[in-house]
């Protein structure tokens, strides 16, 4: 291996999220020598676990529920359970309620899945039938960047290209009733884009795939346990973390051959300094901003009353109610006003993981999207929408923590005015992110990379991100090829 900086540090990454965790291991495992910075007290960035109401009660402050973690191609393959990382699956991986008691379920079973979709059943198994048993190779194609080298399974990525780059509203008129449109339209709806958006049909089936194949599951203790599991699989392998650990500019960081970011290309900028063109970094800093999220945790007596049988077993539970309500929230977001009635995406952890709450309690998270920087307060809106799927919420309710997107930004600088996408997943933004390049994780210094979810395959808690930015600064700067590495 060739040596490393007079430091004694072949590479630094600055931030100890979920994809600069993964963007050390990849370094670690080709036997570099590698440190971690992170501002915070502890490592996770957007996969963390706190108390934030009252003791005991042990909140994600923003991931919880992580099929795409659980599908992914990287964290599937290296051993974290040896280091506390264990998946539980809920009963039902997400259900989605609508006003008359009722529900539509996104299962592990497709049968069980068809059955709650009534009459579109049959075009619902039509569009995942030729996927199903093929997650092992189809992520691997999907959960990288658009440019570069050739897929390893073509023609089956070809196929799934077809319907996943339509807009979802279109993929929906495929559906004649309005169970199979409002669920697909809720799991769109996770990119934060409307509904006409090219590509949030891709999105609407990766997360029904992922639930077939892996489930919606979460991790035992809290997304804290995620984090955790890679800096001790670093740790293992020889790297360092240092917490507690501001970086506010790349002079300040022990001399290495490489450095990978995993921060927004706004503070990119900002850290790498004259070390990047100016025209480059005035492009980093015009990053559009993707909506942002109001987000509240609560502490409650008892499990939320939900009318549908279906939700009080449910990891995820999606309120829309319909398809034309979760577009209409998503456009007036588009359009900066404050959605009314909003989207809503829920997750009850304690119903599966006892550890998250003190006996007959429970935890609850719930987030809508606002525009980016909104300054209102959406809590009495949020609640009366559950009021209409869960009769009697309000009467559980312990503590809330809530937070609006200054708070959100607060808690993680990446997230700017509440983004917690890493920058706009509207239109050609999901794939070519931060920029249109070849290769999005290079910058015009050979010696830095962004490795957040600013880049492909962007947000989520799967590790892609720093992975492939990983590889290519093994393959550029240190003339290393890692197994199964893109030519980029």
């Amino acid at each position: 291996m060739a040596g490393g900086g007079v430091d004694g540090v072949d590479a630094v990454v600055v931030g100890a999220g979920p994809n600069g965790l993964a963007a050390a291991v990849t370094l670690a495992r080709a036997g570099l020598r590698v440190s971690v910075f992170e501002a915070a007290d502890t490592v996770g960035g957007g996969a963390r676990t706190e108390e934030l109401t009252l003791p005991g009660f042990r909140h994600d402050p923003c991931s919880a529920v992580h099929p795409l973690g659980a599908g992914s191609p990287v964290l599937r393959s290296w051993p974290l359970d040896r280091h506390g990382l264990h998946w539980l699956q809920p009963e039902v991986a997400l259900a989605h309620p609508f006003p008359d008691g009722t529900a539509a379920t996104l299962a592990r079973s497709v049968a069980q899945t068809a059955a709650s979709l009534n009459i579109d059943a049959v075009q619902y198994r039509r569009l995942v039938r030729p996927f199903l048993g093929r997650w092992d190779q189809l992520a691997p194609d999907v959960l990288r960047p658009p440019l570069g080298a050739r897929p390893h399974h073509p023609l089956l990525l070809a196929r799934f290209g077809i319907p996943a780059a339509l807009p979802a509203a279109v993929l929906l008129r495929l559906f004649h009733g309005p169970r199979a449109r409002a669920l697909l339209a809720g799991l769109a709806a996770h990119t934060t884009s409307p509904l006409s958006s090219p590509g949030t049909s891709g999105v609407a089936l990766t997360f029904a795939l992922a639930a077939h194949a892996v489930g919606w599951p979460l991790a035992r203790g809290g997304s804290q346990s995620i984090s955790d599991a890679l800096a001790g699989y670093l740790r293992e392998l020889g790297g360092q973390v240092y917490t507690g650990h501001p970086v506010t500019s790349l002079d300040e960081l022990p001399r290495a051959r490489a450095y990978l970011l995993d921060v927004v290309p706004q503070h990119l900028a900002e850290l790498a300094g004259n070390r990047l063109p100016e025209r480059y970094r005035e492009r980093l800093r015009r990053t559009r901003p993707g909506p942002a999220v109001f987000k509240i945790d609560y502490a409650l007596s008892g499990p939320v009353p939900w009318t549908s049988p279906a939700c009080r077993r449910a990891g995820t539970v999606h309120v829309g109610p319909y398809d034309t309500d979760i577009g209409a929230a998503l456009q007036a977001v588009h359009h900066g006003a404050a959605p009314d009635p909003p989207f809503l995406i829920t997750a009850q952890p304690s119903l599966c993981d006892p550890t998250r709450a003190p006996a007959g309690s429970h935890v609850f998270w719930v987030y809508a999207h606002v525009p980016n920087g909104w300054t209102g307060d959406l809590t009495p809106t949020i609640e009366a929408q559950l009021e209409r799927f869960a009769p009697g919420f309000r009467d559980l309710v312990l503590a809330r923590a809530v937070a609006g997107p200054a708070e959100i930004q607060r808690r993680n600088l990446n997230y700017l005015g509440g983004d917690i996408a890493g920058g706009s997943c509207e239109g050609l933004r999901l794939l070519f992110r931060p920029n249109f390049a070849p290769v999005p994780y290079a910058t015009p210094d050979p010696a830095v990379f962004l490795c957040s979810a600013s880049t492909p395959p962007g947000p989520g808690v799967h590790g892609m991100c720093g992975f492939h930015a990983a590889r290519v600064a093994l393959r550029r700067v240190f003339g290393v090829r890692v197994p199964g590495d893109a030519e980029c």
